[in-house]
Parts: structure tokens; sequence; C-alpha cells
């Protein structure tokens, strides 16, 4: 029996194996890097162990340090979570060798299926060796790894060098292995998938389909169980996984891919590990895949068959990131994080957390179960739309609109859903009078920390600036012997942290909550500005500040100072969270200034480059 469990990886998922380990009385053992001294899934583990460093390459993806931690732990066995070192067949040797239990399939089924294009060649599959214009849209993807990690879309034969060099580039950073290879892209497809639990016994399960469609980089947003409207393909969706986990005799839980277009369906990949979505099939058929994965792991034998799939489950995943600004990470304090009851939340975060730069921008999954789909949808969304998500920008509101979406809700989605609906799901419309509302609560705090409210003569209107949505908005309000008041809207009720309006006769409850000059109305954050801008805060024309802290991983090639630039052309790259970000000019002109160098870290607001605008010639250089 296993007795100590040490996890492989941080976050979400090291919080969610470490809450089944709890309930079947395990003890639990974190790893961390020094970014990650004071998070979450440290704190909540029964002992931890520092990896030196802050690099994923330098801590989370060093199997040799974690097995040594293992040992010195006393932990008997490892489960990897997913993604760094759970699709590493090195590293499942090494736990072996080491004398500990490894919480996954066999090396070599690893080996076998880890690597993109071996998992083709055994399902009868080859990539694209040579690419010609006939072959176009094609995708340039990383042989290891996942998470949309090392995948480029490319639609021009002229860009395929640049793409292919990239993610090579992106792929050797996130996983270590360079290699990618190239294959049709299907335009217009589903991504559904397969769920998987096989036993050292023979036994397989096909634990039902999840549709995954919902995508901004290749990497999953919405997820549901189960695929909506896969009729008769659905059985053979599962007679392709079961066969694809026998021939490679898999041990564990895992997960087949498939693109579904014209009733058919493309194979893609198995996932040798627990997938971030595994929420919604543990929903639909009343399991914990983590507790089956031990229990495997221990020698168990599962049932002759799956337990039956009843309801619906849809999950979203919660990110710091700006979809608006081209998905832009966020980095600050998570001061709260909460969502209604009813609602299941996985998160590697609580209030007071800080967000950093060193790993991806998921802060937790909201997972929603009901007897149908559209009353899951129902649920989710409403519990998103009231959730209390205070710190940097996240894309709940995305998430949201994304459900409600016509689209979406009708089950017509494919992975061009963003492509087609990013611009008018980010439109934002705030509401107008969060502002008055958070300058009535402030000015309510401020007037009962200190003297009366209100005046025997008529004061002059106070007035308040607010940041909302990247627009200012100045509040103006009265103390008088009535309390506050304010132009076309009465004031119910105000203190520090309820505001009632009433607007046209119906009455309107707004909380408010603020972290320094952060202010939160209901949804809505604010910025709370200073009375005099300072005017020492003004940037040059044409300046290019970094929107996010990061490293600067590239510099266009032969860019230099006084070089002419096209509007949109690529300048630099940084990486963020994992991910690349291009930063291009903002207009046709000339560089006249180039302070980012390759390896260089930057904060927010950082200037990287100056270019002026200059009637140049659109010629590349």
């Amino acid at each position: 029996m296993i007795t100590s469990v040490l996890v492989a990886n941080r976050g979400e998922i090291a919080c969610r194996v470490f809450r089944t380990c709890g309930e079947l009385g395990i003890r639990t053992v974190a790893v961390y890097s020094d970014a990650d001294e004071n998070a979450l899934h440290t704190r909540v583990a029964d002992e931890a162990v520092r990896l030196p460093g802050a690099a994923p390459a330098d801590t989370y993806l060093r199997g040799d340090l974690i097995v040594k931690a293992a040992l010195s732990s006393g932990a008997d066995a490892v489960h990897p979570g997913y993604g760094f070192l759970s699709e590493n067949a090195g590293f499942a040797r090494a736990v072996l060798d080491a004398g500990l239990v490894w919480i996954g399939p066999p090396p070599e089924a690893i080996e076998a299926m880890a690597s993109k294009t071996r998992a083709k060649k055994l399902m009868g599959l080859e990539p694209l060796e040579t690419v010609t214009a006939a072959d176009l849209p094609v995708l340039v993807k990383a042989a290891a790894g996942g998470g949309g990690r090392g995948m480029r879309v490319v639609r021009e034969l002229d860009a395929l060098d640049a793409e292919l060099s990239a993610a090579r580039a992106e792929a050797l950073s996130a996983f270590g292995d360079g290699e990618v290879f190239v294959e049709p892209y299907v335009e217009g497809g589903r991504h559904v998938e397969v769920q998987i639990l096989a036993d050292a016994h023979g036994t397989v399960w096909a634990l039902g389909t999840r549709d995954c469609s919902l995508q901004r980089r290749h990497q999953k947003v919405v997820e549901e169980a189960p695929a909506p409207g896969l009729g008769d393909l659905t059985e053979t969706l599962y007679d392709l996984s079961v066969r694809a986990a026998r021939a490679v005799d898999y041990v564990g839980a895992g997960t087949v891919e498939f693109l579904v277009a014209d009733g058919k369906a493309h194979f893609l990949e198995m996932n040798t590990r627990l997938q971030v979505e595994h929420p919604v099939t543990e929903a639909v058929f009343g399991v914990d895949l983590v507790a089956l994965q031990i229990q495997v792991a221990e020698g168990a034998a599962l049932a002759n068959d799956p337990p039956r799939a009843r309801g619906h489950a849809i999950e979203a995943r919660l990110y710091a990131e700006d979809p608006a600004r081209s998905w832009a990470p966020q980095t600050g304090t998570l001061h709260r994080l909460a969502v209604p009851e009813g609602v299941r939340l996985d998160s590697g975060y609580t209030g007071g957390d800080p967000i950093g730069v060193h790993y991806d921008p998921m802060l937790a999954k909201a997972i929603a179960y009901a007897p149908t789909r559209a009353e899951a949808l129902r649920k989710l969304s409403g519990a998103l739309e009231r959730a209390d998500i205070h710190g940097p920008a996240t894309n709940r509101d995305l998430l949201v609109r994304s459900l409600r979406h016509p689209e979406f809700a009708e089950a017509r989605m494919d992975t061009g859903f963003y492509e087609r609906h990013l611009a008018a799901l980010t439109t934002s419309v705030p509401d107008p009078y969060a502002p008055l509302a958070a300058a009535l609560a402030d000015a309510r705090g401020r007037s009962r920390s200190r003297f009366g409210g209100w005046r025997n003569l008529p004061s002059q209107p106070q007035v308040k600036r607010y940041d909302l949505a990247g627009t200012e908005h100045e509040v103006r309000y009265q103390h008088t012997r009535a309390g506050l008041t304010a132009d076309g809207v009465r004031v119910v009720h105000a203190d520090a942290r309820l505001v009632v309006l009433e607007v046209d006769g119906v009455r309107r409850k707004f909380e408010v909550k603020r972290y320094g000059d952060q202010v939160f109305v209901n949804a809505t954050a604010l910025t709370a500005l200073p009375r005099f801008p300072d005017p020492t805060a003004q940037q040059a024309p044409g300046s290019l500040l970094a929107p996010m802290p990061g490293t600067v991983v590239r510099v266009a090639e032969g860019l230099a100072t006084g070089a002419a630039v096209r509007a949109g052309e690529p300048l630099l790259w940084l990486e963020a969270m994992k991910m690349e970000h291009k930063i291009s000019a903002p207009t046709a002109g000339t560089l006249t200034a180039l302070h980012a160098t390759p390896g260089q870290q930057v904060e927010v607001g950082t200037l990287l480059a100056v270019v002026e605008t200059t009637p140049v010639s659109t010629a590349p250089r």
C-alpha cells in the first residue's frame, strides 16, 4: 500500500492530487522552486522539498532532483501531475529504478506515445516530410509536451522556415526537446478526446468523450463532457482509443485526442497522463480519477465495465491574462478568488497569493455539473459572472460571454471559435454606475473615519477620477443633510462596502472592495486615479513599453537603431508565463532607439524601443 506520495509538479494539479491523498490517508510531499516558496501547493502539503532556482529547466524539469527529494522525504510513490515530467519515460524509469512506485503508465508506453511522431506511426499515420503550397495550411507541432507550446499554424509557404525555428526554440525551452513535425491543419474541426483508464490485468475503460474545441493559442479554455452531437461516431472513438491503449500495453489514466470534421475522426495524439480537464469526466461518471490512478499503481484490478455516465459537466479555465491584448499574461497579487456554492473550483492560488512570471497563467478551473447541458451552461456562466476575482485582469468576462454565445450554446463550435468571435467577445461595455459606487463607498468610508459628512453651508461637488477599461471616468457627488447625492441617481444606501443606487425606479446593489488604488465594484475593476496627473509620466511618441514582466528571448534579425520598419513588423519577442509574446512596430517609421537585448529581464512598462513615425518605404529590409 502506498503511504506517502510526492507530486512532481506545482500549482493546481499538485493541490488536486494532495486533496485525494488526504482523503485516502496518504502523506503528501511537495516540491517547490524559489519562486514558489510560499505557493499554495507548498503550504497544503504535509512536507515540502526545495528545488533551488526559479526557471522550470532548473527546478520542475530536473528529474534527478525530484527523485532525490522523494527519497530524502521518505515518500514511497511519485505522482507526476500533468505537464513537466508526466510524459518523460526517462523520469518514469528513474523513479522505478530508485525503488519508488510510479503512479503513471509504464515507461515503454510513454515512450511509444509521448512522441507525437511515433504515436502517429503507431496508428498508421505519417507526418509531412515535404511541404508544398498544395498542403497549406499546415500545423507545426512539437513532438513532445503539450499545452499548445511549440505549435504554429502556417498559411504561407515563405513563413514555414521561420515558424519551424520558432517552434523548435519554444519546444526546447518548455519540454527540453526541440523536435517538431508538420501535419495537415484541419480547419473547422472539433477537438474531441476520450478518457481511458487501464489496469495491469488487461482491463481498459473508455470513460466517455470530452469536447475541448474552445482554444486560444492551441491551448484549451472550455471543456465539457460528454462531447455533444457525436452520434454513432462515439463508439468509433471508443474503439480507436481502446485499441491505442492495448497497442502499447497501457496502464493508468490517459487521453486519446482527435479532430472531428465532416463526420470523420482524425487521430491527433495520446497523452500518457491525467489531463487538466479531467474533472468533467469525474463529475459525469461519479469517480475520482486520481484515486483510481493510485489504486491501479498499487496493483488493484478495475471492474470489468466502467460506471455509467449521467448528466453533463462543463469546465472553464480562469487565466490571469488580457484576451483583448493578444492574451497578454498578467501579474500581481490575487486578493480574492471565490465562486458561489455548487460549483467546483480547482486552484493553485488563494487570496493574497502573488501571480509571478515563471509559470502558466492559469489561476483555477471552475466546473459545473447538472442533469442537462443547458442547465450546466447556465450554472457555470452565472457562477463565473458572480464570482469574486480580485487582482490582475483575467479572462472571466470572455468565459461568461463564450458560454452564452449562440454558437457554443447550440453546440456548433469548432477550434476556430475565437478566431471568428474574439473581437466581439472582448468588446467591453463597462457598468456606467461602477465609478459612482466606488466614489460613494470611498467617501462614506473616509467620512466615518474622520468627522461629519455634511455641512450647514452648501458644499462644492466632490470629484473622483477612475480608470475603467482604459477610459478615464470622472465622478461628482455632494455631502448634504440628506446624505450623499449624485445627479440623476438616488443614493439609497452607501457605506464603505455596499452602495445601493436607485436608477429609473430600479434599485441596484454594488459590493465594493478596495485594495490600495485598485477597486472592485461587483465584477468591475477600476483604478483610482490621482487628482492631479504626474507630468513626468509622459513617454515619447512611438515608445514601445513591455506589456508584461518577462524575458527578452530574441530580437528581429538585423534590427538596429536607424532601421526603417513597417507597421505591424515584429521587432522582438518576450517570454512570460511559458509563452512567447511578439512586440511589433505600432506604425511605419524609423527605429530611433532599441533598449532590449536577448536575455534581459524586464518589468511592466520598461521602455523596449522607440519607433518615430516618418514617411518611409514599405519594402522589407
